[in-house]
Protein backbone atom coordinates (compact mmCIF):
# COMPACT_ATOMS: atom_id res chain seq x y z
CA UNK A 1 0.00 0.00 0.00
CA UNK A 2 1.09 3.61 -0.60
CA UNK A 3 2.05 5.68 2.42
CA UNK A 4 -1.22 7.27 3.61
CA UNK A 5 -1.67 10.83 4.91
CA UNK A 6 -3.34 10.70 8.32
CA UNK A 7 -5.34 13.91 8.70
CA UNK A 8 -8.72 12.50 9.75
CA UNK A 9 -8.73 9.95 12.57
CA UNK A 10 -11.61 7.88 13.93
CA UNK A 11 -11.36 6.78 17.55
CA UNK A 12 -13.63 3.87 18.43
CA UNK A 13 -14.40 3.58 22.12
CA UNK A 14 -14.74 6.78 24.13
CA UNK A 15 -13.75 5.60 27.55
CA UNK A 16 -10.85 7.18 29.46
CA UNK A 17 -8.23 6.06 26.94
CA UNK A 18 -10.26 6.89 23.83
CA UNK A 19 -11.10 10.33 25.16
CA UNK A 20 -7.45 10.98 26.02
CA UNK A 21 -6.27 9.92 22.56
CA UNK A 22 -8.95 12.13 21.00
CA UNK A 23 -7.69 15.11 23.00
CA UNK A 24 -4.11 14.52 21.87
CA UNK A 25 -5.24 14.34 18.22
CA UNK A 26 -7.47 17.42 18.16
CA UNK A 27 -4.87 19.53 19.94
CA UNK A 28 -2.40 18.48 17.24
CA UNK A 29 -4.75 19.72 14.49
CA UNK A 30 -6.33 16.41 13.43
CA UNK A 31 -10.01 16.01 12.65
CA UNK A 32 -11.34 13.39 15.06
CA UNK A 33 -14.41 11.21 14.64
CA UNK A 34 -15.31 9.79 18.04
CA UNK A 35 -17.44 6.65 17.88
CA UNK A 36 -19.19 4.89 20.75
CA UNK A 37 -22.48 2.99 20.82
CA UNK A 38 -23.11 4.36 24.32
CA UNK A 39 -24.55 7.90 23.99
CA UNK A 40 -23.62 8.63 27.60
CA UNK A 41 -19.96 7.75 26.92
CA UNK A 42 -19.95 10.14 23.96
CA UNK A 43 -21.44 12.95 26.07
CA UNK A 44 -18.89 12.31 28.83
CA UNK A 45 -16.07 12.40 26.26
CA UNK A 46 -17.21 15.81 24.99
CA UNK A 47 -17.53 17.11 28.57
CA UNK A 48 -14.09 15.76 29.48
CA UNK A 49 -12.53 17.37 26.42
CA UNK A 50 -14.20 20.69 27.23
CA UNK A 51 -12.96 20.54 30.82
CA UNK A 52 -9.37 19.54 29.98
CA UNK A 53 -8.99 22.21 27.30
CA UNK A 54 -10.45 24.81 29.67
CA UNK A 55 -7.76 23.89 32.21
CA UNK A 56 -5.15 24.21 29.47
CA UNK A 57 -6.36 27.76 28.76
CA UNK A 58 -6.21 28.63 32.47
CA UNK A 59 -2.62 27.38 32.61
CA UNK A 60 -1.59 29.30 29.50
CA UNK A 61 -1.05 26.19 27.37
CA UNK A 62 -3.84 27.04 24.90
CA UNK A 63 -5.46 30.26 23.75
CA UNK A 64 -9.26 30.63 23.69
CA UNK A 65 -9.15 30.50 19.89
CA UNK A 66 -7.04 27.32 19.87
CA UNK A 67 -9.47 25.74 22.33
CA UNK A 68 -12.50 26.57 20.19
CA UNK A 69 -10.77 25.20 17.10
CA UNK A 70 -9.78 22.01 18.88
CA UNK A 71 -13.31 21.37 20.16
CA UNK A 72 -14.71 22.02 16.68
CA UNK A 73 -12.47 19.25 15.32
CA UNK A 74 -14.10 16.64 17.60
CA UNK A 75 -17.40 15.10 16.50
CA UNK A 76 -19.11 12.08 18.05
CA UNK A 77 -21.23 9.36 16.46
CA UNK A 78 -22.86 6.12 17.48
CA UNK A 79 -22.20 4.02 14.39
CA UNK A 80 -19.08 2.63 12.69
CA UNK A 81 -20.28 4.07 9.37
CA UNK A 82 -19.01 7.44 10.61
CA UNK A 83 -15.45 6.17 10.06
CA UNK A 84 -15.93 6.00 6.28
CA UNK A 85 -13.77 9.04 5.55
CA UNK A 86 -11.06 8.36 8.16
CA UNK A 87 -7.43 7.98 7.13
CA UNK A 88 -6.67 6.17 10.39
CA UNK A 89 -8.94 4.28 12.76
CA UNK A 90 -7.78 3.64 16.34
CA UNK A 91 -9.91 1.16 18.26
CA UNK A 92 -9.76 1.24 22.05
CA UNK A 93 -12.78 -0.87 22.91
CA UNK A 94 -12.58 -3.18 25.97
CA UNK A 95 -9.75 -5.73 25.99
CA UNK A 96 -11.75 -8.68 24.62
CA UNK A 97 -10.58 -10.49 21.50
CA UNK A 98 -14.03 -11.22 20.05
CA UNK A 99 -15.15 -7.60 20.47
CA UNK A 100 -12.01 -6.19 18.85
CA UNK A 101 -12.23 -8.74 16.05
CA UNK A 102 -15.82 -7.73 15.29
CA UNK A 103 -14.85 -4.06 15.14
CA UNK A 104 -11.84 -4.61 12.85
CA UNK A 105 -13.63 -6.98 10.46
CA UNK A 106 -16.65 -4.64 10.30
CA UNK A 107 -14.34 -1.77 9.33
CA UNK A 108 -13.34 -3.69 6.19
CA UNK A 109 -16.73 -2.84 4.73
CA UNK A 110 -16.68 0.78 5.86
CA UNK A 111 -13.30 2.48 5.42
CA UNK A 112 -11.25 3.41 2.35
CA UNK A 113 -8.69 0.93 0.95
CA UNK A 114 -5.87 3.23 2.08
CA UNK A 115 -7.12 3.58 5.66
CA UNK A 116 -4.81 2.29 8.39
CA UNK A 117 -6.49 0.37 11.22
CA UNK A 118 -4.75 0.46 14.60
CA UNK A 119 -5.68 -1.60 17.64
CA UNK A 120 -4.97 -0.15 21.04
CA UNK A 121 -4.57 -3.56 22.66
CA UNK A 122 -1.83 -4.04 25.22
CA UNK A 123 -2.21 -7.80 25.54
CA UNK A 124 -3.94 -9.44 22.60
CA UNK A 125 -2.28 -10.73 19.44
CA UNK A 126 -2.11 -8.03 16.78
CA UNK A 127 -1.21 -10.73 14.23
CA UNK A 128 -4.35 -12.71 15.00
CA UNK A 129 -6.54 -9.60 14.78
CA UNK A 130 -4.88 -8.65 11.49
CA UNK A 131 -5.23 -12.13 10.01
CA UNK A 132 -9.00 -11.98 10.47
CA UNK A 133 -9.14 -8.74 8.47
CA UNK A 134 -9.64 -8.61 4.68
CA UNK A 135 -6.57 -6.34 4.51
CA UNK A 136 -4.11 -7.54 7.18
CA UNK A 137 -1.31 -5.40 5.73
CA UNK A 138 -2.98 -2.22 7.05
CA UNK A 139 -3.62 -3.48 10.60
CA UNK A 140 -1.11 -2.74 13.35
CA UNK A 141 -0.94 -1.85 17.02
CA UNK A 142 -0.76 1.68 18.37
CA UNK A 143 -0.46 1.35 22.14
CA UNK A 144 -0.85 4.63 24.01
CA UNK A 145 -0.32 4.84 27.76
CA UNK A 146 -2.72 6.27 30.33
CA UNK A 147 -3.27 9.21 30.68
CA UNK A 148 -2.70 9.64 26.94
CA UNK A 149 -2.30 13.46 27.00
CA UNK A 150 0.51 13.23 29.58
CA UNK A 151 2.33 9.99 28.73
CA UNK A 152 4.85 10.36 25.92
CA UNK A 153 5.36 6.72 24.96
CA UNK A 154 3.55 5.06 22.07
CA UNK A 155 4.42 1.47 21.12
CA UNK A 156 4.01 0.85 17.39
CA UNK A 157 3.33 -2.86 17.00
CA UNK A 158 3.79 -4.57 13.66
CA UNK A 159 3.07 -8.16 12.72
CA UNK A 160 4.62 -10.24 9.94
CA UNK A 161 1.67 -9.08 7.82
CA UNK A 162 1.97 -5.34 8.40
CA UNK A 163 2.97 -3.06 5.54
CA UNK A 164 6.08 -0.90 6.17
CA UNK A 165 4.17 2.09 4.76
CA UNK A 166 1.50 1.76 7.44
CA UNK A 167 4.15 1.56 10.17
CA UNK A 168 5.92 4.65 8.82
CA UNK A 169 2.66 6.60 8.62
CA UNK A 170 1.63 5.99 12.24
CA UNK A 171 5.20 6.49 13.48
CA UNK A 172 5.29 9.90 11.78
CA UNK A 173 1.91 10.72 13.31
CA UNK A 174 3.15 9.82 16.78
CA UNK A 175 6.09 12.19 16.32
CA UNK A 176 3.68 14.93 15.16
CA UNK A 177 1.65 14.38 18.33
CA UNK A 178 4.75 15.05 20.44
CA UNK A 179 5.07 11.40 21.45
CA UNK A 180 8.06 9.07 21.53
CA UNK A 181 7.22 6.05 19.36
CA UNK A 182 9.16 2.82 19.66
CA UNK A 183 8.83 -0.04 17.19
CA UNK A 184 8.10 -3.45 18.71
CA UNK A 185 7.10 -6.88 17.51
CA UNK A 186 3.87 -8.66 18.31
CA UNK A 187 4.03 -10.45 21.61
CA UNK A 188 1.79 -10.02 24.69
CA UNK A 189 2.59 -6.95 26.72
CA UNK A 190 5.01 -5.67 24.09
CA UNK A 191 7.92 -3.93 25.89
CA UNK A 192 6.60 -1.79 28.73
CA UNK A 193 3.70 -3.95 29.85
CA UNK A 194 5.69 -7.10 29.12
CA UNK A 195 8.13 -6.04 31.83
CA UNK A 196 5.68 -4.21 34.06
CA UNK A 197 3.01 -6.90 34.44
CA UNK A 198 5.43 -9.64 35.44
CA UNK A 199 6.62 -7.37 38.25
CA UNK A 200 3.04 -6.52 39.28
CA UNK A 201 2.13 -10.20 39.31
CA UNK A 202 5.02 -11.05 41.63
CA UNK A 203 4.01 -8.21 43.96
CA UNK A 204 0.46 -9.60 44.10
CA UNK A 205 1.83 -13.07 44.88
CA UNK A 206 4.09 -11.62 47.57
CA UNK A 207 1.10 -9.97 49.23
CA UNK A 208 -1.03 -13.10 48.86
CA UNK A 209 1.63 -15.16 50.67
CA UNK A 210 1.43 -12.68 53.59
CA UNK A 211 5.12 -12.05 53.31
CA UNK A 212 4.57 -8.30 53.71
CA UNK A 213 1.66 -5.91 54.02
CA UNK A 214 0.30 -4.08 51.00
CA UNK A 215 1.48 -0.79 52.53
CA UNK A 216 5.02 -2.08 53.04
CA UNK A 217 5.26 -3.59 49.54
CA UNK A 218 4.15 -0.33 47.95
CA UNK A 219 6.31 1.87 50.17
CA UNK A 220 9.35 -0.33 49.53
CA UNK A 221 9.12 0.05 45.76
CA UNK A 222 8.38 3.78 45.89
CA UNK A 223 11.13 4.64 48.34
CA UNK A 224 13.64 1.96 47.37
CA UNK A 225 13.35 2.33 43.58
CA UNK A 226 11.95 5.84 43.14
CA UNK A 227 8.79 4.58 41.43
CA UNK A 228 5.79 6.92 41.21
CA UNK A 229 3.42 4.27 42.61
CA UNK A 230 3.69 1.02 44.47
CA UNK A 231 2.73 -2.14 42.53
CA UNK A 232 -0.51 -2.91 44.39
CA UNK A 233 -1.76 0.67 44.12
CA UNK A 234 -0.88 0.53 40.42
CA UNK A 235 -2.83 -2.70 39.96
CA UNK A 236 -5.84 -0.97 41.50
CA UNK A 237 -5.40 1.94 39.08
CA UNK A 238 -5.01 -0.27 35.99
CA UNK A 239 -7.86 -2.54 37.00
CA UNK A 240 -7.23 -5.96 38.51
CA UNK A 241 -9.38 -7.63 35.86
CA UNK A 242 -7.41 -5.90 33.10
CA UNK A 243 -4.11 -6.97 34.66
CA UNK A 244 -5.30 -10.55 34.87
CA UNK A 245 -6.26 -10.50 31.16
CA UNK A 246 -2.81 -9.22 30.20
CA UNK A 247 -1.09 -11.85 32.33
CA UNK A 248 -3.23 -14.65 30.90
CA UNK A 249 -2.16 -13.60 27.40
CA UNK A 250 1.49 -13.41 28.45
CA UNK A 251 1.38 -16.83 30.08
CA UNK A 252 -0.34 -18.39 27.05
CA UNK A 253 2.70 -17.43 24.98
CA UNK A 254 5.59 -17.75 27.44
CA UNK A 255 4.39 -20.63 29.69
CA UNK A 256 6.56 -18.94 32.32
CA UNK A 257 5.10 -19.47 35.79
CA UNK A 258 6.08 -15.92 36.67
CA UNK A 259 3.40 -14.78 34.17
CA UNK A 260 0.70 -17.12 35.49
CA UNK A 261 -1.74 -14.73 37.21
CA UNK A 262 -1.48 -14.86 41.00
CA UNK A 263 -4.66 -16.53 42.32
CA UNK A 264 -5.58 -13.41 44.29
CA UNK A 265 -6.07 -11.52 41.00
CA UNK A 266 -8.71 -14.03 39.94
CA UNK A 267 -10.34 -14.00 43.38
CA UNK A 268 -10.61 -10.22 43.49
CA UNK A 269 -11.91 -10.12 39.91
CA UNK A 270 -14.57 -12.75 40.64
CA UNK A 271 -15.67 -10.75 43.68
CA UNK A 272 -15.99 -7.57 41.63
CA UNK A 273 -13.15 -5.95 43.58
CA UNK A 274 -11.36 -4.71 40.48
CA UNK A 275 -9.60 -1.65 41.90
CA UNK A 276 -10.32 2.05 41.91
CA UNK A 277 -13.12 1.81 39.36
CA UNK A 278 -15.04 -0.49 41.72
CA UNK A 279 -14.10 1.41 44.88
CA UNK A 280 -12.13 -1.54 46.22
CA UNK A 281 -9.29 -3.77 45.14
CA UNK A 282 -6.11 -4.26 47.14
CA UNK A 283 -7.09 -1.04 48.90
CA UNK A 284 -10.49 0.49 49.72
CA UNK A 285 -11.39 3.84 48.17
CA UNK A 286 -13.74 6.64 49.16
CA UNK A 287 -16.02 5.84 46.22
CA UNK A 288 -15.88 4.04 42.87
CA UNK A 289 -13.45 5.95 40.65
CA UNK A 290 -11.94 7.85 43.59
CA UNK A 291 -8.18 7.98 44.16
CA UNK A 292 -8.61 8.56 47.90
CA UNK A 293 -7.70 5.51 50.00
CA UNK A 294 -9.72 5.03 53.18
CA UNK A 295 -8.90 2.75 56.13
CA UNK A 296 -10.29 -0.77 56.12
CA UNK A 297 -9.87 -3.97 58.13
CA UNK A 298 -6.38 -4.51 56.67
CA UNK A 299 -5.02 -1.07 57.50
CA UNK A 300 -2.18 -1.29 60.07
CA UNK A 301 -2.79 0.52 63.34
CA UNK A 302 -0.29 3.25 64.09
CA UNK A 303 2.22 2.43 66.82
CA UNK A 304 1.18 -1.21 67.01
CA UNK A 305 4.08 -3.36 68.24
CA UNK A 306 4.40 -6.68 70.03
CA UNK A 307 7.52 -5.72 71.98
CA UNK A 308 8.94 -2.94 74.14
CA UNK A 309 11.93 -1.20 72.51
CA UNK A 310 15.33 -1.37 74.17
CA UNK A 311 17.12 1.89 74.85
CA UNK A 312 19.64 2.89 72.17
CA UNK A 313 22.02 5.75 72.88
CA UNK A 314 25.14 4.66 71.00
CA UNK A 315 25.61 2.90 67.69
CA UNK A 316 28.53 0.98 66.22
CA UNK A 317 29.04 0.64 62.48
CA UNK A 318 31.45 -2.03 61.23
CA UNK A 319 32.84 -1.35 57.76
CA UNK A 320 34.71 1.36 55.88
CA UNK A 321 33.04 1.44 52.47
CA UNK A 322 30.50 3.84 51.01
CA UNK A 323 27.54 2.16 52.67
CA UNK A 324 29.17 2.00 56.11
CA UNK A 325 30.17 5.67 55.90
CA UNK A 326 26.67 6.67 54.81
CA UNK A 327 25.01 4.73 57.62
CA UNK A 328 27.37 6.23 60.21
CA UNK A 329 26.54 9.70 58.86
CA UNK A 330 22.80 9.01 59.15
CA UNK A 331 23.07 7.94 62.80
CA UNK A 332 25.36 10.82 63.76
CA UNK A 333 23.03 13.37 62.15
CA UNK A 334 20.19 11.95 64.23
CA UNK A 335 22.12 12.60 67.45
CA UNK A 336 23.57 9.16 68.16
CA UNK A 337 27.15 8.69 69.32
CA UNK A 338 28.72 6.49 66.63
CA UNK A 339 31.78 4.23 66.75
CA UNK A 340 33.00 3.58 63.18
CA UNK A 341 35.12 0.42 63.09
CA UNK A 342 37.29 -0.66 60.16
CA UNK A 343 40.08 -3.21 59.76
CA UNK A 344 42.65 -0.55 60.65
CA UNK A 345 42.79 2.92 62.19
CA UNK A 346 43.83 4.30 58.80
CA UNK A 347 40.76 2.88 57.04
CA UNK A 348 38.50 4.14 59.81
CA UNK A 349 39.98 7.64 59.53
CA UNK A 350 39.49 7.59 55.74
CA UNK A 351 35.85 6.61 56.23
CA UNK A 352 35.39 9.47 58.70
CA UNK A 353 37.02 11.84 56.20
CA UNK A 354 34.53 10.66 53.57
CA UNK A 355 31.72 11.59 55.96
CA UNK A 356 33.32 14.99 56.57
CA UNK A 357 33.33 15.63 52.82
CA UNK A 358 29.66 14.63 52.56
CA UNK A 359 28.72 16.95 55.41
CA UNK A 360 30.70 19.77 53.81
CA UNK A 361 28.70 19.35 50.61
CA UNK A 362 25.50 19.60 52.66
CA UNK A 363 26.70 22.88 54.16
CA UNK A 364 27.61 24.23 50.71
CA UNK A 365 24.10 23.39 49.46
CA UNK A 366 22.47 25.04 52.46
CA UNK A 367 21.08 21.79 53.83
CA UNK A 368 22.84 22.10 57.21
CA UNK A 369 24.75 24.71 59.15
CA UNK A 370 28.47 24.66 59.80
CA UNK A 371 27.71 24.23 63.49
CA UNK A 372 25.54 21.16 62.83
CA UNK A 373 28.30 19.76 60.61
CA UNK A 374 30.85 20.08 63.39
CA UNK A 375 28.52 18.58 65.98
CA UNK A 376 27.71 15.63 63.72
CA UNK A 377 31.35 14.89 62.96
CA UNK A 378 32.25 15.14 66.63
CA UNK A 379 29.85 12.29 67.40
CA UNK A 380 31.79 9.88 65.17
CA UNK A 381 34.73 8.03 66.73
CA UNK A 382 36.90 6.00 64.32
CA UNK A 383 38.46 2.77 65.55
CA UNK A 384 40.58 -0.02 64.10
CA UNK A 385 39.33 -2.90 66.24
CA UNK A 386 35.89 -4.44 66.93
CA UNK A 387 36.74 -4.23 70.62
CA UNK A 388 35.72 -0.56 70.39
CA UNK A 389 32.11 -1.75 70.05
CA UNK A 390 32.01 -3.16 73.56
CA UNK A 391 29.57 -0.60 74.94
CA UNK A 392 27.32 0.22 71.97
CA UNK A 393 23.59 -0.46 72.20
CA UNK A 394 23.22 -1.23 68.48
CA UNK A 395 25.93 -2.69 66.26
CA UNK A 396 25.35 -2.46 62.49
CA UNK A 397 27.43 -4.65 60.19
CA UNK A 398 28.14 -3.11 56.75
CA UNK A 399 31.02 -5.16 55.35
CA UNK A 400 31.39 -7.03 52.04
CA UNK A 401 28.40 -9.06 50.77
CA UNK A 402 30.14 -12.34 51.52
CA UNK A 403 28.40 -14.73 53.92
CA UNK A 404 31.57 -16.18 55.43
CA UNK A 405 32.96 -12.69 56.08
CA UNK A 406 29.69 -11.62 57.71
CA UNK A 407 29.45 -14.77 59.83
CA UNK A 408 32.98 -14.22 61.04
CA UNK A 409 32.19 -10.64 62.01
CA UNK A 410 29.01 -11.66 63.86
CA UNK A 411 30.96 -14.23 65.84
CA UNK A 412 33.30 -11.41 66.83
CA UNK A 413 30.42 -9.07 67.69
CA UNK A 414 28.99 -11.82 69.89
CA UNK A 415 32.24 -11.84 71.84
CA UNK A 416 32.81 -8.09 72.19
CA UNK A 417 29.33 -6.53 72.43
CA UNK A 418 27.61 -6.21 75.78
CA UNK A 419 24.58 -8.35 76.67
CA UNK A 420 21.37 -6.80 75.36
CA UNK A 421 23.02 -5.05 72.40
CA UNK A 422 21.09 -5.36 69.15
CA UNK A 423 23.16 -6.82 66.30
CA UNK A 424 22.05 -5.83 62.78
CA UNK A 425 23.23 -6.81 59.32
CA UNK A 426 22.78 -4.62 56.23
CA UNK A 427 22.81 -7.55 53.80
CA UNK A 428 20.69 -7.14 50.70
CA UNK A 429 20.50 -10.79 49.69
CA UNK A 430 22.14 -13.15 52.18
CA UNK A 431 20.23 -15.07 54.89
CA UNK A 432 20.06 -13.09 58.13
CA UNK A 433 19.54 -16.32 60.07
CA UNK A 434 23.02 -17.48 59.05
CA UNK A 435 24.50 -14.37 60.69
CA UNK A 436 22.30 -14.94 63.74
CA UNK A 437 23.41 -18.57 64.11
CA UNK A 438 27.04 -17.43 64.14
CA UNK A 439 26.28 -15.92 67.57
CA UNK A 440 25.14 -17.32 70.91
CA UNK A 441 22.25 -14.79 70.93
CA UNK A 442 20.28 -15.18 67.70
CA UNK A 443 17.26 -13.46 69.29
CA UNK A 444 19.25 -10.21 69.26
CA UNK A 445 20.05 -10.36 65.52
CA UNK A 446 18.00 -8.61 62.83
CA UNK A 447 18.39 -7.22 59.32
CA UNK A 448 18.50 -3.48 58.60
CA UNK A 449 18.84 -3.16 54.84
CA UNK A 450 19.66 0.46 54.02
CA UNK A 451 19.65 1.66 50.42
CA UNK A 452 22.46 3.48 48.68
CA UNK A 453 23.17 6.36 49.20
CA UNK A 454 22.10 5.89 52.82
CA UNK A 455 21.90 9.62 53.71
CA UNK A 456 19.44 10.25 50.84
CA UNK A 457 17.36 7.06 50.59
CA UNK A 458 14.45 6.91 53.03
CA UNK A 459 13.83 3.17 53.01
CA UNK A 460 15.07 0.53 55.47
CA UNK A 461 13.93 -3.08 55.11
CA UNK A 462 13.61 -4.52 58.61
CA UNK A 463 14.23 -8.26 58.32
CA UNK A 464 13.09 -10.59 61.10
CA UNK A 465 14.30 -14.15 61.30
CA UNK A 466 12.26 -16.91 62.92
CA UNK A 467 14.39 -16.34 66.04
CA UNK A 468 14.37 -12.51 66.28
CA UNK A 469 12.72 -11.32 69.49
CA UNK A 470 9.80 -8.86 69.52
CA UNK A 471 11.70 -6.27 71.54
CA UNK A 472 14.60 -6.28 69.05
CA UNK A 473 12.14 -5.74 66.21
CA UNK A 474 10.46 -2.91 68.13
CA UNK A 475 13.86 -1.37 68.88
CA UNK A 476 14.91 -1.21 65.26
CA UNK A 477 11.57 0.27 64.16
CA UNK A 478 11.89 2.97 66.82
CA UNK A 479 15.46 3.69 65.74
CA UNK A 480 14.32 4.02 62.12
CA UNK A 481 11.78 6.63 63.15
CA UNK A 482 14.46 8.58 65.01
CA UNK A 483 16.83 8.60 62.03
CA UNK A 484 13.90 9.63 59.78
CA UNK A 485 13.80 6.48 57.71
CA UNK A 486 10.72 4.56 56.61
CA UNK A 487 10.88 0.96 57.90
CA UNK A 488 9.12 -1.86 56.08
CA UNK A 489 8.82 -5.30 57.67
CA UNK A 490 9.73 -8.45 55.80
CA UNK A 491 10.78 -12.00 56.52
CA UNK A 492 14.18 -13.55 56.04
CA UNK A 493 14.06 -14.78 52.45
CA UNK A 494 16.11 -13.97 49.38
CA UNK A 495 15.74 -10.45 48.05
CA UNK A 496 13.44 -9.31 50.86
CA UNK A 497 10.88 -6.99 49.17
CA UNK A 498 12.74 -4.67 46.81
CA UNK A 499 15.33 -6.97 45.26
CA UNK A 500 12.85 -9.85 45.02
CA UNK A 501 10.64 -7.66 42.82
CA UNK A 502 13.31 -5.56 41.08
CA UNK A 503 15.80 -8.12 39.83
CA UNK A 504 13.40 -10.48 38.01
CA UNK A 505 12.20 -7.37 36.13
CA UNK A 506 15.80 -6.48 35.25
CA UNK A 507 16.49 -10.08 34.22
CA UNK A 508 13.45 -10.08 31.91
CA UNK A 509 14.68 -6.87 30.27
CA UNK A 510 18.00 -8.59 29.52
CA UNK A 511 16.12 -11.52 27.99
CA UNK A 512 14.28 -9.14 25.65
CA UNK A 513 17.60 -7.86 24.28
CA UNK A 514 19.08 -11.36 24.22
CA UNK A 515 16.13 -12.53 22.10
CA UNK A 516 16.49 -9.51 19.76
CA UNK A 517 12.95 -8.41 20.56
CA UNK A 518 13.86 -4.79 21.31
CA UNK A 519 16.94 -2.61 21.68
CA UNK A 520 18.36 -1.46 25.01
CA UNK A 521 17.57 2.15 24.13
CA UNK A 522 13.95 1.35 23.30
CA UNK A 523 13.50 -0.71 26.45
CA UNK A 524 15.00 2.02 28.64
CA UNK A 525 12.82 4.63 26.93
CA UNK A 526 9.72 2.46 27.30
CA UNK A 527 10.12 2.04 31.05
CA UNK A 528 10.94 5.69 31.69
CA UNK A 529 8.24 7.14 29.44
CA UNK A 530 5.60 4.42 29.77
CA UNK A 531 6.18 3.28 33.35
CA UNK A 532 7.46 6.44 35.03
CA UNK A 533 10.68 4.72 36.12
CA UNK A 534 13.51 7.12 37.04
CA UNK A 535 16.00 4.94 35.12
CA UNK A 536 15.66 2.34 32.40
CA UNK A 537 16.63 -1.24 33.33
CA UNK A 538 19.97 -1.15 31.46
CA UNK A 539 20.93 2.21 32.93
CA UNK A 540 20.17 0.80 36.38
CA UNK A 541 22.04 -2.46 35.81
CA UNK A 542 25.18 -0.58 34.82
CA UNK A 543 24.89 1.62 37.93
CA UNK A 544 24.27 -1.29 40.33
CA UNK A 545 27.04 -3.38 38.76
CA UNK A 546 26.51 -6.45 36.62
CA UNK A 547 28.43 -8.66 39.03
CA UNK A 548 26.26 -7.52 41.94
CA UNK A 549 23.12 -8.03 39.85
CA UNK A 550 24.19 -11.52 38.82
CA UNK A 551 24.92 -12.49 42.42
CA UNK A 552 21.47 -11.36 43.55
CA UNK A 553 19.76 -13.14 40.66
CA UNK A 554 21.61 -16.36 41.47
CA UNK A 555 20.49 -16.13 45.10
CA UNK A 556 16.87 -15.58 44.03
CA UNK A 557 17.01 -18.51 41.62
CA UNK A 558 18.59 -20.78 44.22
CA UNK A 559 15.98 -19.86 46.86
CA UNK A 560 12.78 -20.03 44.79
CA UNK A 561 13.90 -22.56 42.12
CA UNK A 562 11.71 -20.89 39.49
CA UNK A 563 13.11 -21.50 35.98
CA UNK A 564 12.07 -17.96 35.01
CA UNK A 565 14.42 -16.56 37.67
CA UNK A 566 17.53 -18.17 36.16
CA UNK A 567 19.99 -15.38 35.25
CA UNK A 568 19.95 -14.47 31.57
CA UNK A 569 23.01 -15.97 29.81
CA UNK A 570 23.85 -12.55 28.36
CA UNK A 571 24.36 -11.20 31.89
CA UNK A 572 26.59 -14.14 32.80
CA UNK A 573 28.68 -13.65 29.65
CA UNK A 574 29.22 -9.95 30.30
CA UNK A 575 30.30 -10.59 33.89
CA UNK A 576 32.67 -13.34 32.74
CA UNK A 577 34.18 -10.84 30.28
CA UNK A 578 34.78 -8.32 33.06
CA UNK A 579 32.12 -5.91 31.75
CA UNK A 580 30.63 -4.97 35.10
CA UNK A 581 29.03 -1.61 34.36
CA UNK A 582 30.08 1.95 35.04
CA UNK A 583 32.74 0.95 37.55
CA UNK A 584 34.73 -0.83 34.81
CA UNK A 585 33.85 1.54 31.98
CA UNK A 586 31.74 -1.04 30.17
CA UNK A 587 28.62 -3.03 30.93
CA UNK A 588 25.59 -3.02 28.69
CA UNK A 589 26.95 0.31 27.43
CA UNK A 590 30.41 1.86 27.29
CA UNK A 591 31.41 4.79 29.49
CA UNK A 592 34.19 7.34 29.34
CA UNK A 593 36.98 6.60 31.80
CA UNK A 594 37.42 9.22 34.48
Amino acid sequence: MDRPTLTTVAVIGLGTMGTGISEVLVRAGREVIGIDTDENAARQAVAALEASTARAVERGRLTDRERRDALARFRTFGDLQAAADADLVIEVVPEEYELKQRVITALDGVVKPSTVIATGTNALSVTRLAADSAHPERVLGMHFFNPAPAMRLVEIVSSVLTSPEAVTAVTDLAHDLGKEPIAVGDRPGFVADGLLFGYLNQAAAMYESRYATREDIDAAMRLGCGLPMGPLALLDLIGIDTARTVLEAMYAESHDRLHAPAPILGQLTAAGLTGRKAGRGFYTYQAPGSATVVPDESTPRAGESAGTPREVRSVGVAGSGTMASGIAEVFAKAGYDVVLVARSEEKAEKARARIASSLERSVAKGRMTAEARDETLARITPAGSPAALADVDLAVEAVAEDLEVKKGLFATLDEVCKPGAVLATTTSSLPVIACARATSRPRDVIGMHFFNPAPAMKLVEVVRTVLTSDDVHATVREVCARIRKHPVDCGDRAGFIVNALLFPYLNNAIKMVQEHYASMDDIDAAMKLGGGYPMGPFELLDVVGLDVSLAIERVLHQEFREPGLAPAPLLEHLVAAGCLGRKTGRGFREYARR
